[in-house]
């Protein structure tokens, strides 16, 4: 069985009408049971809980420090190509919008190392545009061990890739994968992505499933908000979760809360999340499982990040560039969408440190 056999017996429907009849007395139920089921989290997500985010908040806070302790995770995004042959409505380097096209050398890579070694890092994330023949299996099979030469932990959020590929990856030393379903409402993730691979939405929904079988470290998963109702692909992303961890149970798991950012002839936002919004996602997550890490990329502003510190967040990025060579090569190509935290990495450490926070900067290796 895949997730898919389980993401078929749900109706996007009939679970949206659930979530939004849910009622005080379901949240106060969900909010005194020790362990929370879909059902639970159905009403935590939903605007009925509202209400009730001051004791959501003070749980989720418990809950992350019984686990993760005063820690925060920090890691750099470090954008290799801009390359993509598909065409999503939402994205900066989307097939159909002019911008010139570029991929990362060999030896403009090691001068982004260099830069991204100099601010501190230890865990990076490799991020491309899905442009097989250029940004394939063969560039990341030489640029991986450029990365695991000089970083702990190495990371991709890449195009979705076959088992065999995978496993070939691991074995050069990568950590985890990040790979977004987008939406999980068929109908509007085929509306966003008219053109390329990404199009096929059952083989972007079982790429959990192909990385948990092929043993990797850690998974990330999570949507983009603002493209459907957010309550309810929050929803289908916990359904996603509990599966995992439950059939690839050796695996760690990262959930991410992107909310649509604007670029360069970008698409608005279906639904607006405001941020007291994205506090109650956040808290329901961390209800929902006590183990999943939940991470917060600069697509925030920085008084929010500030903010939501202590509120059940273990993982940050920091002085982010979302341009290939952002770092050092290239700093003014086109970014894919726009940061609202510009603070430097030793500046967020420290607010870390304010909070009585330690900033963690290499947590995992699998080398010595």
């Amino acid at each position: 069985m895949s997730f898919e056999n389980i993401f078929r017996q749900h109706s996007w429907n009939d679970v949206q009408s659930a979530i939004y009849q849910k009622t005080p007395a379901d949240v106060e139920q969900a909010l005194a049971r020790p362990r929370r089921t879909m059902d639970d989290f159905m009403a935590l997500v939903s605007p009925a809980a509202a209400p009730y985010l001051e004791q959501m908040a003070r749980i989720s806070r418990q809950l992350t420090q019984q686990r993760f302790g005063k820690t925060m995770q920090l890691y750099a995004p470090v954008y290799l190509s801009n390359e993509c042959q598909n065409i999503c409505t939402y994205c900066g380097f989307s097939y159909d919008n002019p911008l010139r096209r570029r991929t990362l050398t060999g030896a403009e890579i090691l001068r982004e190392i260099d830069a991204v070694q100099a601010l501190g890092y230890e865990h990076v994330l490799l991020v491309t545009g899905e442009a097989h023949q250029t940004v394939g299996m063969e560039y990341f099979s030489k640029t991986l061990p450029l990365f695991r030469q000089h970083f702990a932990q190495v990371s991709m959020e890449v195009q979705p890739m076959d088992r065999d590929e995978y496993e070939r990856l691991i074995l050069l030393g990568l950590h985890s994968v990040l790979v977004y379903q987008e939406t999980y409402h068929e109908g509007d993730y085929r509306k966003h992505h008219p053109k390329g691979k990404k199009s096929r939405f059952h083989y972007r929904l079982e790429t959990p499933d192909r990385l948990g079988s092929a043993g990797i470290h850690k998974i990330g998963l999570g949507v983009l908000i603002g493209l459907e109702d957010w309550r309810t692909d929050s929803f289908f992303t916990a359904l996603h979760l509990g599966y995992l961890q439950k059939t690839y149970w050796q695996t760690r798991y990262s959930i991410s809360f992107p909310r649509l950012r604007p670029f360069s002839g970008g698409l608005a936002p279906k639904v607006n999340m405001s941020d007291r919004e994205l506090v109650q996602l956040i808290c329901a997550y961390r209800l929902f499982s006590e183990e999943v890490e939940l991470s917060l990329s600069t697509r925030e502003n920085a008084r929010f990040r500030d903010h939501i510190v202590q509120l059940g967040v273990t993982t940050m990025s920091a002085g982010s560039k979302t341009n290939p060579g952002g770092y050092a090569v290239d700093p003014q190509s086109l970014e894919q969408f726009e940061i609202s935290d510009e603070r430097s990495p030793g500046e967020v450490a420290d607010m870390l440190r304010r909070q009585g926070y330690e900033p963690v900067w290499k947590d995992w290796s699998a080398f010595q």
